[in-house]
C-alpha cells in the first residue's frame, strides 16, 4: 500500500496498456447515439454498428498485412489462442484419421499459460505434444521446431515475443518451414503487434493472436487473424449461436470495444517507427544504468532479439518478495500478469536454466507510449536505492564481497 497520493511510475506496459484518450473518443458515439445491435439489419441502428465494426475490421486487417475478411474478433488473445489451437487441432485431427493418436502439436515450454494450457487439454484428449525447451537467451529458432516436427505434426504454435523477455522467435522462418512441411503455424503475437511491422503473408502465418489492452486499446477485445487462401485455414468454433464472425466466434458483438480496438490499431500504424525508436533509447538506458549501478545484476534474454520496450533484469543477492515492496513506487511485475499472484519463482525465467535464486529476484519492467525519461531515470534511482538497502541486509551479500564463492559451499541442515 502506498502512502501518499502520488501515482506509482508506470512500467508494466507489457500486462496493460492506458486506453490512449483517442481511442476513448472513437467508442463513446457507440455507447449512446450508435448503439445498435450488429446483427440487427433491418434499420438504421444495426447499420450504423455494423459499419463501425468493418471500419474497425479494415483498420486491423492493415495494420498485419491481411485481409478484413480473415480477421476474426474475440475478447482477446487468450480466446484467441483457444480458438486458435483447439480449433485448428480438432479440424485436423479428423483430417489425419485412421493414423495412431489424434494429431502431433509443437510449443515451446515458455510460452505464455493462454497457450500451453490450451495444449495440455488437448493432451488429455489423446494428442500428443512436444515442448520444445529454450536455449539460455530464450530464442527459439526454425532449427529447433524442424527438430520437433514429426510425421504426425499438424500444429506448430510459437509465441512471436516472450511476455517475460521481450525476446523474439524466428517467426517467419518458422512460418517458412511449417508451409514447407504442409504445418498449421499460430503465433501468439500479443507483445509483437502494434509496436513491429508485421505481414502475415511474406512472414508465411497462418493464424495470428492480438490483444486490444496491450496496443492502448480497451480490454476485453481482441482478435484472431485466420488464413483464407494458400492454404484456407479451417477452425472448429468453440461456441455454436448465431454464427457470428464467419461462424467461429458466435455472440453478439462487443461493438464498441471492437471500435476502440481498430482504431489504437490504426494509431499504432502511424506511430510505430519514431515510437519504437524512442522506447529503445530508454530501455537501453534503462538496463545499461542498472548494470552499470548494480554489481551481481543480469538482463535476460537475447541482448539483441528483443522488443524495444520489455526489459527482464535479475538482481544478485536480493529476496524477491521484499525486492517488489522495496520498489512499490514503481508499477512493474516479477513475471506475466497472469501469473503475479504466484509466490513461486517465473517458470519462463527457469526453463531457460536460470536458477531460483535469480529467478526470484527479477523484475519485469515494460515502457509505453507514456512512458518518459525522467520516469526512467527516477525508476533506476529507486531500483539501485532498493537493491543497495536489501543487500546490506543480506549475509550472502556478504560472503560474496569477501570473495566466498557460494556455489561451492556446503550447507549443513540440522
Amino acid at each position: 500500500m502506498i502512502s501518499s497520493n502520488k501515482q506509482p511510475i508506470y512500467l508494466d506496459n507489457a500486462a496493460t496498456t492506458r486506453c490512449d484518450p483517442r481511442v476513448v473518443e472513437a467508442m463513446l458515439p457507440y455507447f449512446s447515439e450508435r448503439f445498435g445491435n450488429a446483427g440487427s439489419r433491418n434499420h438504421q441502428f444495426g447499420w450504423e454498428a455494423e459499419d463501425g465494426i468493418e471500419i474497425a475490421r479494415e483498420q486491423a486487417a492493415k495494420l498485419i498485412g491481411a485481409q478484413s475478411k480473415e480477421v476474426i474478433f474475440t475478447s482477446g488473445s487468450t480466446e484467441s489462442n483457444n480458438l486458435a489451437i483447439k480449433g485448428a487441432a480438432e479440424i485436423y485431427a479428423r483430417a489425419a484419421a485412421g493414423q495412431m493418436g489424434r494429431g502431433h502439436i509443437v510449443t515451446a515450454a515458455h510460452e505464455h499459460k493462454a497457450v500451453l494450457d490450451p495444449v495440455r487439454r488437448l493432451m488429455r484428449e489423446g494428442f500428443e505434444a512436444t515442448f520444445i525447451q529454450p536455449p539460455a537467451d530464450g530464442v527459439i529458432t526454425a532449427e529447433m521446431v524442424a527438430a520437433a516436427l514429426r510425421p504426425d505434426t499438424i500444429l506448430v504454435s510459437i509465441m512471436w515475443v516472450n511476455n517475460e523477455l521481450g525476446t523474439i522467435n524466428e517467426v517467419p522462418q518458422i512460418g517458412r518451414l511449417c508451409h514447407e512441411r504442409e504445418v498449421i503455424f499460430h503465433t501468439d503475437a500479443t507483445q509483437w503487434v502494434g509496436k513491429m511491422p508485421t505481414n502475415v503473408e511474406t512472414d508465411q502465418i497462418d493464424l495470428l493472436s492480438w490483444s486490444g489492452h496491450k496496443i492502448y486499446g480497451p480490454k476485453g477485445v481482441g482478435a484472431l487473424y485466420v488464413r483464407r487462401r494458400k492454404p484456407r485455414v479451417r477452425l472448429e468454433a468453440l461456441q455454436d449461436g448465431g454464427g457470428q464472425e464467419r461462424g467461429m466466434r458466435s455472440g453478439t458483438q462487443n461493438v464498441s470495444g471492437i471500435v476502440g480496438f481498430g482504431k489504437a490499431c490504426e494509431l499504432c500504424a502511424e506511430s510505430m517507427d519514431a515510437e519504437g525508436a524512442r522506447l529503445l533509447a530508454m530501455r537501453t538506458r534503462l538496463e545499461s544504468e542498472l548494470v552499470k549501478r548494480i554489481e551481481v545484476t543480469v538482463v535476460n534474454g537475447h541482448a539483441t532479439k528483443r522488443v524495444p520496450n520489455i526489459a527482464n533484469i535479475s538482481f544478485g543477492f536480493v529476496e524477491g518478495e521484499s525486492l517488489m515492496m522495496g520498489v512499490r513506487e514503481i508499477a512493474c511485475s516479477s513475471g506475466s500478469a497472469c501469473t503475479s499472484a504466484s509466490l513461486e519463482p517465473s517458470y519462463v525465467l527457469k526453463s531457460l536454466g536460470i536458477g531460483d535464486d535469480l529467478a526470484h529476484s527479477s523484475l519485469r519492467l515494460s515502457l509505453g507510449r507514456w512512458t518518459t525519461e525522467a520516469d526512467v531515470d527516477a525508476a533506476i534511482e529507486m531500483i539501485e536505492n532498493a537493491v543497495n538497502h536489501l543487500r546490506r541486509l543480506s549475509p550472502l551479500y556478504d560472503l560474496h564481497k569477501e570473495g566466498i564463492d557460494l556455489s561451492k559451499i556446503v550447507w549443513q541442515s540440522h
